[in-house]
């Protein structure tokens, strides 16, 4: 079993009209910091990055956040966090980010989000580390890129192995649940694209 003692979260700097969204931000915050791990994030108040991290800690959860010096002001950098990393480069949030997590989880977010989960699952592809990566639905946020996934394959852009690296989840329940639970001997697959 994968051991998470601190779980990076993914997600955009703006909230989406759309309710359901920052209540999945919030319940995971919540979520995570009832289990006693740390939640590491970008470094934002504002947008579903300050809705995780207000959720988890008002829940009593420590926070990290890693914020590049000149996003900090366009961000609004969150100021009362356990711990606020301020790094040059967008290069090292993601790198730091990383280095402070055992496992990754992307609630929907924009272009950063999705550069954010390209990058850290192309390092699991290229077998610079073995953390897991799910994706944390939001009616049906990442039905597209799952598709996207699928064409890569079916074109031969793309191994099933390396499609197979990242995991989805409805609930912050099952996406730890995903994070947590070992890959079964033989197994091959952790998401089938396309299938819930």
């Amino acid at each position: 079993m994968v051991e998470i003692r601190a779980l990076c979260v993914f997600c955009g700097s703006s909230t989406p009209p759309d309710p359901r969204y920052g209540a999945a931000a919030r319940a995971l915050g919540t979520f995570i910091a009832e289990r006693g791990i740390e939640l590491v994030y970008g470094g934002g108040r504002v947008g579903l990055m300050g809705e995780v991290a207000g959720a988890a800690l008002a829940a009593g959860g420590r926070v990290t956040g890693v914020i590049p010096v000149g996003l900090f002001s366009r961000e609004v950098g969150h100021t009362g966090l356990t711990k606020l990393h301020e790094v040059g480069s967008m290069h090292e949030r993601k790198q730091l980010m990383y280095d402070l997590s055992d496992g990754f989880i992307a609630l929907p977010g924009g272009l950063g989000t999705l550069d954010e989960l390209a990058e850290v699952t192309t390092w699991a592809q290229l077998g610079l580390h073995a953390k897991p990566v799910v994706l944390l639905d939001v009616d049906g946020f990442w039905d597209m890129l799952v598709a996207q996934f699928d064409l890569m394959v079916r074109v031969g852009l793309l191994r099933q192995a390396n499609c197979d690296l990242v995991r989805r989840a409805d609930t912050p329940q099952q996406a730890l649940d995903a994070l947590l639970a070992p890959r079964p001997a033989g197994q091959e697959k952790w998401i089938t694209p396309g299938d819930r």
